[in-house]
């Protein structure tokens, strides 16, 4: 888990076409934020960094479906209303960069968060960031930084929360260099009126099964970390508690860097911060250089498994797909050893393409998928080019490596050409308000009147493709029967209704179906490569077997003589 923002959510952009939110929405997308929209009133049609862009957050969700988090990169004095905008729309989180927004205009936001049961995070805020997930804001700077400063929790890491935006990403680089992994780093803001603050995160890193500890930048002002104290006395943070608070040699009336941290009538001093957290068990370091050490020991001794080892300090890169270690071998944290046997292929190939270990049904339907692409006979273009190379004498690896590479956009694409065009469907359906049936036949006639081609139907041999009711059949006992599928069941009964029917074939069934599983349609071709593998081995040792060399290959002209297929039972 996480907190605040990981891969899953679904993010909106609101000034997405300034300079600010342009950067930093590739910031986000860079890093793997999920951003589906931008909004800038006004501005709706455009499209920046290939995020489409809307006049409303409303807008925004009736077109592209669900919003999870708004981050908000607009001027200070139109913060309220942007904000109140996500809200309304039901975004459950806010993220308000801004910093200068009018207190009365805070207090509104605040208000209207709790009458629509959304939280916000800032004002005057950098956001939040999952180390290897997501960032929302902009911690970090650049994807690249963010991805080598801030180590992900493997399994576990400590949360970091800080109250100065540059000392977020400070003390994540300072934990990441001694070793300590972080499971997500927020910073609260740095504003008098703020929406998450210190005693908010923390309770959400305590409920945070992946968070060991919790590690605090601390100011002067306000009573944040007084609240803390009490949270931990309570008993309602139970978690290690690591922190610094700045600003000791403020005098009142000063503000140390911003509008939260100013001593004012004796209240929020370094003093009786520092007190209230050692009174309550936490440990507060004197220095911030003595941070990080005081984490590692602290983590040392109540056994979390956030450190990193030597050898994980040492990499020059990281990989989040296979560990070796001596006498163990896992992939995306299974170990290999307990997949084999309990896992299908199929299902390990889902794990190391998504990351999770799919259900025994979808596993037997991934399975089901390789399966029905294992070959597709001699006349393919990367059988032809497979068998071609092995009969120079080529090796087995060059002769298939040479099939492989002809599977491309116009052999094997239309699986991810196909899942695309009934994204298209589904996204049309939405934002015209209309059913997939009459969307599906809409985008028909504007495919025929450009001449281009749907892929995924129709076949140059079969006119029913006998393996696309298999894989449909086994999709709806997997419980994977979705959008897409139904897309292309609309866009078939389109296609039936001219007169001229087009039935699903196999790529078509294997893209919806893969969509449906939520796969990202950039793996589709490779899936098609994992499937059709087997096949191109077959037909070079065939060829290199009973074949001359170098013979001319008659793409066409060819037989088969091999095993007779049993005859239909009556």
């Amino acid at each position: 888990m996480s907190i605040l923002i990981d891969r899953e959510k679904r993010v909106c952009v609101q000034g997405i076409t300034g300079r600010e939110g342009q950067a930093r929405t590739r910031l986000m997308l860079d890093y793997g934020t999920q951003v589906v929209a931008g909004v800038t009133p006004g501005r709706g049609g455009q499209v920046v960094c290939g995020i489409p862009v809307f006049d409303s957050v409303a807008d925004a969700m009736k077109h592209v479906g669900t919003i999870d988090v708004s981050v908000l990169f607009v001027p200070a004095k139109t913060v309220r209303d942007a904000a109140i905008d996500a809200m309304n729309a039901g975004v459950k989180l806010v993220v308000l960069v801004a910093d200068r927004i009018p207190v009365w205009d805070a207090m509104a936001i605040a208000e209207r968060a709790k009458e629509c049961g959304a939280e916000f995070l800032g004002p005057n805020t950098l956001g939040a960031l999952s180390p290897g997930k997501a960032v929302v804001g902009m911690l970090g700077g650049r994807a690249e930084s963010a991805r080598q400063w801030f180590k992900p929790p493997a399994p576990t890491g400590v949360g970091i929360i800080s109250r100065s935006g540059g000392m977020s990403s400070s003390t994540g680089y300072y934990l990441g260099q001694a070793g300590v992994r972080i499971s997500s780093i927020v910073h609260v803001g740095g504003d008098a009126v703020l929406g998450v603050r210190i005693p908010e995160a923390a309770l959400l890193f305590e409920s945070d099964p992946q968070t060991d500890a919790i590690v605090v930048f601390g100011e002067i002002g306000s009573s944040q970390e007084e609240e803390l104290a009490e949270l931990i006395v309570s008993g309602k943070v139970t978690k290690p508690v690591i922190a610094y608070v700045g600003g000791k040699a403020a005098k009142e009336g000063t503000r140390f860097s911003h509008a939260g941290a100013i001593i004012e009538g004796g209240r929020g001093t370094h003093a009786g911060k520092v007190e209230a957290l050692r009174n309550a068990g936490a440990r507060v370091v004197d220095g911030f250089g003595d941070l990080p050490a005081a984490v590692v020991e602290t983590l040392r001794k109540h056994g979390g498994r956030s450190l990193m080892s030597q050898t994980e300090r040492d990499a020059v890169w990281m990989t989040g797909v296979t560990q070796i270690e001596p006498n163990r071998v896992a992939v995306r944290g299974h170990e290999i050893a307990s997949l084999m046997g309990s896992a299908t292929f199929g299902s390990a190939v889902f794990l190391i393409l998504s990351g999770a270990l799919p259900s025994p049904s979808v596993g037997r339907l991934m399975d089901a998928i390789l399966v029905s692409s294992i070959d597709h006979g001699a006349t393919p273009p990367s059988c032809l080019a497979a068998r071609t190379v092995a009969s120079t004498g080529a090796t087995l690896s060059a002769s298939v490596a040479a099939g492989i590479m002809s599977i491309n956009r116009h052999h094997g694409g239309a699986i991810e050409d196909c899942a695309r065009q009934l994204a298209d469907i589904i996204a049309r359906s939405k934002r015209e308000g209309v059913t997939l049936d009459a969307a599906a036949a809409a985008t028909m006639a504007d495919f025929k009147g450009r001449g281009d081609r749907f892929s995924g139907f129709g076949h140059r041999i079969h006119t029913k493709d006998p393996r696309t009711p298999r894989l449909f059949e086994l999709a709806t006992e997997a419980g994977v029967n979705g959008a897409h599928m139904a897309a292309a069941r609309a866009l078939e009964r389109a296609f039936a209704s001219t007169g001229k029917p087009l039935p699903i074939n196999v790529d078509g069934a294997i893209g919806s179906i893969l969509a449906d599983l939520d796969l990202d349609p950039a793996m589709f071709n490779g899936i098609f490569m994992i499937a059709r593998t087997p096949g191109l081995i077959a037909h070079v040792l065939e060829e290199k077997s009973r074949e001359k060399p170098m013979r001319r290959i008659d793409p066409v002209r060819h037989a088969y003589d091999g095993p007779i297929l049993d005859a239909p039972k009556c």
